[in-house]
C-alpha cells in the first residue's frame, strides 16, 4: 500500500447461523459490535468508531487456508473482497487498489481461477475480470504470448 489508513475495522465473516451467537459475544464484552451493516450505517456510525467490530456472513465457498489450526483468509479472498466491498475497504480503493494488486501479483503466486470463482459467488466474475485485464501485466504478458503462437 502507498498510504496507511487512519481508521481500522476488525471484521469477522462466520457461517450466518453463528453471527447473532458472535454478535451477542462481542457486545457482552463492551466491544463496538455491529451485526453485518449496511453501506449507510456504516458511513454514518462506524466512521466515529475507533476500533469497531464487524461481523458479517461468510459467503459460501470463501477461499479459506488453515494456519497453525486457526481458520483464515487467502489472499486471493482478500483481493477479491477489497474489489468487492468498497464500503469496508473504502481506504483501498482507486490507485491504492491498484497498487495493491499489482504487487500481490508481483510478490505472491496468486490463483486467478480461485479469485475469479469467488467473484462469481459474490456475483462480480465479469467486473472483476476487466479489472484484472485492466490492471494486471502478467496477463498481459499472457496474451501477447498467446498471440504470437499464433
Amino acid at each position: 500500500m502507498l498510504h496507511q489508513p487512519g481508521r481500522f475495522y476488525q471484521l469477522i465473516e462466520v457461517e450466518k447461523d453463528g453471527m447473532e451467537s458472535l454478535f451477542y459475544f462481542l457486545k457482552d464484552r463492551n466491544m463496538s459490535v455491529y451485526l453485518d451493516p449496511s453501506p449507510e450505517l456504516i458511513r454514518r456510525y462506524l466512521i466515529d468508531e475507533k476500533e469497531p467490530w464487524i461481523v458479517k456472513p461468510l459467503v459460501s465457498e470463501a477461499p479459506t487456508q488453515e494456519l497453525n489450526g486457526i481458520s483464515t483468509i487467502t489472499i486471493e479472498k482478500m483481493l477479491v473482497d477489497i474489489f468487492c466491498d468498497p464500503i469496508i475497504f473504502s481506504a483501498q480503493q482507486g490507485s491504492e487498489m491498484d497498487q495493491i494488486f499489482k504487487e500481490s501479483f508481483e510478490k505472491y503466486a496468486i490463483s486467478e481461477s480461485k479469485m475469479l470463482r469467488y467473484a462469481s459467488r459474490r456475483r462480480k466474475k465479469p467486473e472483476l475480470d476487466n479489472y484484472l485485464n485492466e490492471i494486471s501485466k502478467y496477463r498481459q504478458q499472457k496474451e501477447f504470448a498467446a498471440n504470437n503462437l499464433r
